[in-house]
């Protein structure tokens, strides 16, 4: 009861903060590329020779196979375009804390509000990655489906799970700056065991269960079953959804209660 509360509260304030949150958004976003002579460019770039240098790697030079009778690359890009956007908010709402001290010193409003700047920060790019996405479908010559809309709730999925995260990284970060180290190592880990450019069923069975606990996982899966494998949710992965919501839900809690716990000692700290 304590936790839907909570989450009645927070998006309350959202509602009252949503000005606010727009200007807030808008100046991380020019911030990020100020300064830069291509600016903006530079948010497209690093994941685009990304996902050409994996493509490359493993079509031109390993010869991989269609996954599942469908293009590789089409199938590549479906789990890496879900995954940018994971990593960078991730790692970026880790320090929204630090980096606007300024404000949790001098202003009184809802910090905790703040990772989520660097989420929709992120979240303008991930718009235009997931555009791109629609368009490459249709150039390889496989029309849009009403399965495609699905994008928006794992899209929502995503925005609530890399906030619970936040939540917890981007308080325990204002007293251990160390915690920057490991969340870096910690997304590098989860690469390599999130099935993004390998597929889930060259495993056996038992270390499938295993990596299915991995919540990122079900994002990835999602967009593939929205894109390629055309099943909702509901079917494909209905065990999966419930897991996924319940450790959600899990890790919102603790992220609410140990950052109102903090809060107050923050200005103490930075």
């Amino acid at each position: 009861m304590r936790i839907i509360q909570e989450i009645f509260n927070f998006v309350m304030d959202l509602v009252k903060s949503r000005n606010l949150i727009c200007e807030l958004t808008k100046k991380d976003f020019k911030t990020k590329y100020l300064g830069s002579y291509l600016g903006i460019v530079w948010a497209f770039v690093q994941p685009t020779v990304t996902i050409l240098i994996f493509w490359f790697v493993f079509e031109m030079g390993f010869k991989s196979q269609p996954v599942s009778n469908f293009p590789f690359v089409l199938w590549l890009i479906t789990g890496m375009i879900p995954w940018f956007f994971i990593s960078e908010t991730i790692i970026g709402a880790a320090n929204s804390i630090v980096e606007h001290s300024y404000l949790v010193k001098k202003v009184v409003f809802r910090v905790s509000i703040l990772p989520l700047i660097k989420i929709l920060s992120a979240l303008i790019i991930h718009l235009f990655f997931i555009a791109f996405l629609f368009l490459m479908f249709v150039l390889y010559g496989y029309p849009l489906s009403i399965y495609n809309l699905q994008v928006i709730y794992f899209l929502f999925a995503t925005i609530f799970l890399t906030l619970s995260i936040s939540w917890i990284t981007s308080a325990l970060m204002v007293f251990i700056r160390d915690v920057g180290h490991i969340i870096g190592i910690t997304i590098q880990f989860g690469f390599w065991l999130t099935p993004i450019f390998w597929s889930i069923t060259m495993l056996p069975l038992k270390y499938q269960k295993i990596l299915k606990l991995n919540p990122f996982f079900y994002i990835v899966e999602g967009y593939r079953n929205s894109m390629i494998n055309h099943q909702w949710f509901w079917n494909a992965q209905r065990n999966q959804t419930i897991y996924f919501w319940t450790l959600l839900f899990f890790l919102f809690a603790i992220g609410a209660v140990m950052f109102r716990k903090l809060r107050p000692h923050f200005a103490d700290v930075l």
